[in-house]
């Protein structure tokens, strides 16, 4: 991703629905401010990055899933997330965007990556079990699960 991508991060976003939206950004988040979505492509590939999958869609790229991992106080923890565009979902697009976040924060030296979800997103919990994460009940609220994978 790139600060380019910022109008088809915009649209990405925009046209998940609801439900998408809310597991994605653990409340009811409609839209993001244009610096927020500024904030989410503005990626240095070692302690920030994110990864877009597209389609070709009317002579330009459309977004159907992005992962990403930023920084957090300590070095080298990465909190991640991944999101798919709800056509494209459950068809291993979330597994392979994740696989290549994994490999890019081995090479920049992360030990450890996690990402917090709600309870009910059934679709992350399978993935993060496929991926062979932990999991275990955030602490400082019962309806969120904290997902982790060392390195």
């Amino acid at each position: 991703m790139r600060m380019t991508d910022v109008q088809m991060e915009t649209d990405f976003i925009r046209k998940l629905s609801p439900l998408s939206k809310h597991y994605r950004f653990l409340g009811g988040v409609n839209e993001l401010s244009p610096d927020e979505v500024s904030r989410l492509c503005n990626v240095d590939g070692k302690h920030s990055m994110a990864f877009v999958a597209t389609v070709g869609d009317e002579g330009h790229e459309t977004a159907i899933g992005v992962s990403r991992y930023a920084p957090n106080s300590h070095h080298d923890v990465r909190e991640i997330a991944v999101t798919v565009a709800d056509e494209w979902q459950h068809k291993g697009i979330g597994t392979l965007l994740m696989k290549q976040l994994i490999e890019s924060a081995q090479v920049n030296g992360v030990k450890k990556l996690y990402s917090v979800d709600l309870n009910d997103n059934i679709s992350m919990r399978t993935l993060a079990a496929d991926l062979g994460m932990r999991s275990c009940q955030d602490p400082s609220d019962p309806r969120q699960t904290i997902y982790s994978l060392s390195l």
